[in-house]
Formats: structure tokens, C-alpha cells, sequence
């Protein structure tokens, strides 16, 4: 803590000496009626300056040096402006701006209802097209996120594609809220996102917005630990085609081709993307076989828009989701016990068909319409479909457990485990804004269906084929939402928002799952989601706070265990109340912020460590828990062609009293699993000329337990790792663009997990351990060419 302060310190006396003013940019910004455009944002390009134009549309810049500046103004319902500016020492020219309206940026209107703005009284970080390219090299979306405040992802083979996740704040992905332009990414029954199913997403992304905490009220799952929204909406100003190649170790290979027609003089625009990938991965049979295709087309004119968006995925993916136990991790990091099974001659053999297999469809209609250029109306129709299974070989299983009545007990046996299921639904919000109010308004529903079955295809007695389905259970859940909310400017510089949501779940289950055991149960949720906060900014200084209510249902998996563990004793729903507060600080070259939460639960699921046949985690309820924590990020440009920006979060985790099942006894305190205390990030760039830039990106993860109970014996340790990214171009090739990057990962070759589980067990009133292991790649490279015409 005392480190932290210093380097705080230092962060500001850097930015005191650097923000000197020397020579000051001053104008207003004005519509085509004269009227000022309250809000519009003046940015300095290539700097880290700029400024947001207040109710008489005047902004007002300071920078360091004279000379020459480009600048853009941007404002949604408006096309951008580009313009230069002469500023001499002592001269203060003020420059007056007008902005004409465009339907270019109606696209931002689709998802304004869910996405928070610059005075918002929520923790936001957001990533812009251009930055997330950039870090677009190797690997996939949790990891590409990991450099924002409280991010910790995960990779089950080691390399950061195939199965790979994140967690904010030390919260799972199943409680973290994820939309694709305001549509829900969670799927119903798991609550998770499976970012396997979506190959090569980040690159038909426009933009990211990361809510930390319960955040303002969105479509979908409830945000327990934040919400991530994607959007893919955006159009190039003319026609573009474009070629990706990387290749890397563990014959890695990614290719992707992209095309765009860009906004016809019709209205119309199209584009399209088509990815291929491939991986040995890291852990052994780890391997990547997927690709995907993403096509999105528009129609535009001076009030209304239509967009279709369609994104397939298809995966085949070696299973590693059960680690390296830990006795193995000295002797080969790489193991990887899935499909063992021994053969007639009494050698051990892996079985290559031990694979995870589905195919993901994402439809999306979407419309906005402004009536006038105050208020607006978005709606949306989507349409999810999803086909697959997961196939094992399984050794000396007995027939009966499967319910085949009359068949050799004890057999080696090939299964599948298939889902096929559809969700598709509507949402709709109603926007309203002028300079002093924000108003929103919006509904949506939702429907999954979908079918859980088995089937054994193969059994060594007789090396026969077979297509025996052995269980079949349903789950069918509808979701119903509305929220209203308002954020209102009192004042001149005073913020005050109100967001009230009710949700309706209904959730039926029937049917045996695969051990035979009846699963039928039937829920039906109201919940209550208000949010209030207030906002105040004064020069660069913006200071908030706000307090939420969020609540969250148990997923298929919570109850389908409990049922069958606990007999009548479900899971409750939980109940987190959040309370956050902080402070924003903008200078000429830094900035800084800092922003305290307070997480307090009521029945939190928590991991317990363990794992299912599948790989989920199982959980169970506990009556009190918190997370205590403040983030600090900041960013320093001291020179020119070096800038530096970074995130600490430092977090005290901790159910009140945990009890221990193992034991049959209370626990007292102890650390919430998989919530380490202390996580930074940072990322210095150096620029050396117009076409060559490094980056040396650090991330640090403190120790975190796997289990609840605060042992030594089963916590994942620390580590530390260091990625270096060359950004090389891009260079005129006739008609065409050319760059290059080479990212080299874990430069140190540092030995680590960023995951695990496990349990333990009494004997002779001795605690006996047993634990899995993610260990991640060494250092390992990938180039990446780009070509653009």
C-alpha cells in the first residue's frame, strides 16, 4: 500500500511538471442552426489532449508547446470534423466549429440505452476500434481485455485460444452481463459466454465498454461483477478489402479476410469477414480446429437505420478442461490425462477423438429511428442457434449405469454428450436527450430452448457402432425485462442518475440427466434491480458515487447438483448491494483515477474448487461474503514518443463465516475463492519513429485459493509475465497498405497457472489435498501481417 501511494505521488508530480501551460485552444461548437452542441468532444490528435464542450458549446484545450495541431470534434448525431489549428506563444485564437448532421453516427444510437458516457457516476474503461487491432495478434477476447482494471483471464491450453476466460473483480464469467450491440452474449442455462464458440470475434469489433460492479441497467444476465458490451456497429467511409496472416509457435496459424463496400450513395453498405484457425496449443491434444464468418448489412438515410448482423461459429477443440495434477507439473507441464484408456496389450494410449464439437449462430435485426434529433427508438430482434457435443472415451464402464438392461456390464465405451438448443427475443428502448437530461426507457424478452441428450456411439465388447441414446432432459427459460432511467444535469457541472429494472424468470427442467437421476424442477423469479448516483465535475477533477441492487438466479448447473447432493435443499438466489465512489483527474499528460468499492452479498454462490464430470465449477451458497477493494489506472505521456499507462486493484475478499461441509463445522472469515488481493497491469510505449513502435506489456496476478477455505495447500501462486508487441508500418505498397507485428509472450519464459481446482479429504483427522492445474506457455512468439487496400 505504501508503494502504491509513492508511485501515486510520483504519478502526479510527473503530470505537474509536464502540464505547464503554454499556449491554449479555445472555441465553440455549433449545429447547423447556430445552436451550441453540448457535449461534443474535441480531441488533439496523436496526443493524449482534448476537451467536451459545455451548454454553450464552448471547450476550451490547454497544451504544452505552440505550434501547429489537428484536432476532431465528434458529437453522435453528427458527422466528425477534421480541422487544424495554428497556436503561437501568447495568442489564444478561438475558433468556431459547426457540425452538420449525418446518419453515419446513428449506428452509436443502437446500443446509447446500455452504454454509460464520460460523466456517468459507474467505473468504465472502454477499448476503441483502433486499440483493440492493435492488440488483436495472438490469442483471444479474454485475453485482448486483460490489460483493463481488475481482469484476470484464463486458458485451459495454455496459449490463449480454444477455452479461454476471464474474471473482473474475482467474478466468473456466468456473472458478468455480455452483450453484441445491446443483445445478449450469456447463454440461459450456464450464464456463461463461450468465447471458444466465437472464433476471431475481436475482429469484427467497433468497440468495447467494461461497466466494473453492478454498472447501469442492461438486456440479459444480471451484472455480479460487471457488464461487457460489444459492438460491431460501424461502416468504413469507402470500399476496403483486407488480408490477415499470423503464424506462432505451436503451429499456430490464424487467417482472416475482410471486405466492406463502404456507405453507397444508396444507403447501403455491407461487410464481411471469414477467419481461419489453427493450433497444436500448448498442453498436449490441446489443439484449435475453428473458423467462423461475420456479415453485416445497412441501410441508412437522415433518420432511419437498418442493420442485419449475422456472426457463425463452428469449434473443434481437444479437451483439456481437466488440467495437470499437480505431482506432474515438475516432470511434464504439458500432460494432459484426457482420453486415457489402456489397450489389449496393456499400454497406455490416448484416445484422439476426445474433442469438443458445436456450431454457434448469431442473428441480429436492428433498427433505430430518430424523430427528431432529440428523441429516438431502437429495436431489435435476435435469434441464437446452437448445435454440438463433446465426445469421450471411457474405460470399464458398467452398462447399467447407462440404462441398457441386458448388455455386457463392463465395457470400454465411446459417448457424446449433445445440446441443441435455439434463444431468440426482442428488445426495444426509447431515447431521449437534450443539454440537461438523458432519458431511456426500455423492454426486452427472451426464449431458450433447448435439449440435453446422450448417446453412446461405440462399445470395445464386439467393437461394435452403436447410437444408443442413454438420457434426454429439457430446459426451456424465458427472461422478461423493463427499465427506466434518467440522468439529469443540475447545475453546470452536476450529475445526478436514477435506473430502476424489474426482471421476470421462468425456468423449467425435466427429464433424467446422464447418471439417470430425474432433474425435473420449476422456478419462476422477480427481481428488483434500482440503481441510483451523482456525478460532480469541476476543471479536470470529476468526482462520483452511486449504489446498486442487483440480483441473480441460479444456473442450470447449481440446481441440476443440488438436486441430486442435497435432495430438497436448491440454491437461493443471490443478492449483491453495491457501493462505489471515485475521483477522475485529466491533465495535459496524465491522468489519473481512483474508484473505491464496497461489494456486499446475500446468499453469494461461491466456487467451492471442485469441478463437475464436465469441467463446471460447482458451487454452493454462502450467507454473508464482501469484496473490499479500490483500482487505481493512470496514464503518463512525458515525452513524445514514450507513453505509459497502468492499473493497480488492491482487494480484501472474504466470506464472514464459511461453512465446511468436509468438516461439518464453520470456518470462521476466510478468502473468497479464486479472488486474489492484488492485480496490476501495465503497458509503457515507445515510439521510435513513424512506423516502429514497442510495447512492453506487464501483468501481475497475486496469490489466489481455489477452494474456500483459506489452505495453503490449495491456492494458485502468484505470478508475473511480460508480452513484448512490435508494431512495424504500415507501408505504401501500391495501392495498398502493408504492417507488420511480432508479439513475443512471456518473454521471461516465467513458470506459471493462471488457474486451477480441487479439493481435499480427512484421514486420521489430517486434511489430504488433491489438485488440477492450467499451466500457461512459455515464451512463445507469433508474426502478424496485415495488407489493406
Amino acid at each position: 500500500m505504501k508503494n502504491l501511494f509513492v508511485l501515486t505521488i510520483l504519478v502526479l508530480a510527473v503530470a505537474g511538471v509536464f502540464g505547464q501551460e503554454n499556449a491554449v485552444f479555445r472555441g465553440t461548437i455549433l449545429d447547423e442552426s447556430l445552436k451550441p452542441v453540448f457535449g461534443a468532444t474535441v480531441q488533439v490528435e496523436n496526443t493524449p489532449w482534448g476537451a467536451v464542450a459545455n451548454e454553450k458549446g464552448v471547450f476550451e484545450i490547454s497544451l504544452p508547446n505552440p505550434g501547429t495541431y489537428d484536432y476532431i470534434v465528434s458529437f453522435i448525431g453528427f458527422e466528425k470534423v477534421i480541422g487544424r489549428v495554428d497556436l503561437q506563444r501568447g495568442e489564444n485564437p478561438k475558433v468556431m466549429i459547426a457540425l452538420k448532421a449525418s446518419p453515419f453516427t446513428m449506428d452509436e444510437l443502437l446500443v446509447s440505452a446500455i452504454k454509460v458516457g464520460s460523466n456517468s457516476p459507474f467505473a468504465h474503461t472502454n477499448m476503441e476500434k483502433e486499440e483493440l487491432k492493435a492488440k488483436n495478434v495472438a490469442s483471444d477476447l479474454p485475453v485482448l481485455l486483460e490489460s483493463m482494471p481488475s481482469i484476470v483471464s484464463t486458458s485451459e491450453n495454455g496459449t490463449g485460444f480454444g477455452y479461454s476466460n476471464f474474471r473482473i473483480r474475482g467474478t466468473d464469467i456466468s456473472r458478468i452481463n455480455v452483450t453484441m450491440n445491446g443483445v445478449p452474449l450469456n447463454d440461459s442455462e450456464s450464464q456463461g459466454v463461450f468465447w471458444v464458440n466465437m472464433p476471431d470475434f475481436a475482429s469484427s469489433v467497433e468497440g468495447i465498454q467494461v461497466q466494473r460492479g453492478v454498472g447501469t441497467s442492461s438486456n440479459g444476465a444480471a451484472a455480479f461483477g460487471a457488464s461487457v458490451n460489444f459492438s460491431t456497429l460501424g461502416v468504413d467511409d469507402k470500399p476496403y478489402f483486407e488480408y490477415q496472416s499470423m503464424g506462432g509457435s505451436f503451429a499456430t496459424f490464424k487467417n482472416t479476410v475482410m471486405a466492406g463496400t463502404g456507405l453507397l450513395k444508396s444507403g447501403f453498405n455491407l461487410d464481411v469477414r471469414y477467419s481461419k484457425l489453427n493450433s497444436d496449443g500448448y498442453i498436449k491434444r490441446g489443439f484449435t480446429d475453428h473458423q467462423s464468418f461475420f456479415g453485416s448489412a445497412g441501410w441508412r438515410n437522415k433518420n432511419t437505420l437498418l442493420k442485419a448482423v449475422a456472426l457463425i461459429g463452428q469449434e473443434k477443440t481437444g479437451i483439456t478442461w481437466w488440467g495437470v495434477p499437480d505431482y506432474m507439473l515438475d516432470t511434464d507441464r504439458r500432460f494432459n490425462p484426457a482420453g486415457e484408456y489402456t489397450d489389449d496389450e496393456g499400454n497406455t494410449q490416448y484416445f484422439d477423438g476426445q474433442t469438443d464439437n458445436y456450431w454457434q449462430n448469431h442473428y441480429q435485426l436492428m433498427g433505430n429511428h430518430s424523430f427528431t434529433p432529440n428523441l429516438s427508438l431502437n429495436l431489435a430482434l435476435h435469434a441464437t442457434t446452437g448445435e454440438g457435443y463433446y465426445q469421450q472415451y471411457k474405460t470399464e464402464e458398467d452398462l447399467l449405469d447407462y440404462g441398457f438392461e441386458g448388455m455386457s456390464t463392463n465395457t470400454d465405451l465411446i459417448r457424446q454428450k449433445w445440446l441443441d438448443n435455439v434463444f431468440y427475443g426482442f428488445n426495444a428502448a426509447l431515447n431521449y436527450q437534450n443539454e440537461y437530461s438523458r432519458l431511456a426507457f426500455g423492454t426486452a424478452y427472451t426464449l431458450y430452448d433447448g435439449d440435453h441428450y446422450g448417446l453412446v456411439t461405440w462399445l470395445r465388447e464386439g467393437n461394435q457402432e452403436t447410437d444408443l441414446e442413454w438420457y434426454r432432459n429439457t430446459g426451456v427459460k424465458k427472461d422478461i425485462n423493463a427499465f427506466a432511467k434518467a440522468d439529469y444535469r443540475f447545475f453546470d457541472n452536476l450529475w445526478v442518475f436514477g435506473d430502476l429494472q424489474m426482471r421476470n424468470i421462468q425456468y423449467e427442467m425435466e427429464g433424467p440427466d446422464d447418471d439417470l437421476v430425474d432433474v425435473d424442477q420449476n422456478h419462476d423469479w422477480i427481481f428488483f434491480n434500482p440503481k441510483a448516483g451523482i456525478s460532480y465535475k469541476i476543471d479536470d477533477v470529476k468526482i462520483y458515487g452511486s449504489f446498486a441492487i442487483a440480483n441473480r438466479e441460479p444456473t442450470r448447473a447449481d440446481l441440476k447438483d443440488a438436486t441430486k447432493n442435497d435432495g430438497d435443499v436448491l440454491p437461493s438466489p443471490e443478492t449483491l448491494f453495491d457501493t462505489e465512489a471515485g475521483v477522475v483527474w485529466s491533465a495535459e499528460k496524465a491522468s489519473f483515477s481512483a474508484n473505491f468499492y464496497y461489494m456486499s452479498y446475500k446468499d453469494q454462490l461461491v466456487n467451492t474448487g471442485y469441478v463437475n464430470s464436465v469441467g463446471y465449477p460447482v458451487m454452493t451458497n454462502v450467507d454473508q461474503s464482501y469484496r473490499l477493494g479500490i483500482e487505481f489506472a493512470w496514464k503518463i505521456v512525458p515525452m513524445d514518443f514514450v507513453s505509459w499507462e497502468a492499473n493497480t486493484t488492491l482487494s480484501n475478499n472474504k466470506i464472514k463465516d464459511y461453512y465446511d461441509d468436509v468438516i461439518d463445522a464453520y470456518r470462521g472469515k476466510t478468502n473468497i475463492s479464486y479472488s486474489p488481493s492484488f492485480i496490476a497491469g501495465s503497458d509503457i510505449a515507445l515510439k521510435a519513429n513513424d512506423w516502429l513502435s514497442v510495447h512492453l506489456i506487464n501483468k501481475y496476478v497475486g496469490k489466489q485459493y481455489f477452494d474456500n477455505t483459506s489452505s495453503e495447500d490449495r491456492k494458485i501462486d502468484p505470478y508475473h509475465f511480460m508480452n513484448v508487441r512490435a508494431d512495424i508500418g504500415e507501408f505504401d505498397i501500391w495501392k495498398a497498405k502493408l504492417g507488420f507485428q511480432l508479439m513475443v509472450n512471456n518473454i521471461y519464459n516465467a513458470q506459471y497457472s493462471n488457474n486451477a481446482y480441487g479439493g481435499y479429504w480427512l484421514e486420521d483427522n489430517e486434511e489430504m489435498t488433491w489438485k488440477y492445474y492450467f499451466p500457461q506457455a512459455g515464451t512463445n512468439f507469433a508474426i502478424k501481417a496485415v495488407l489493406r487496400f
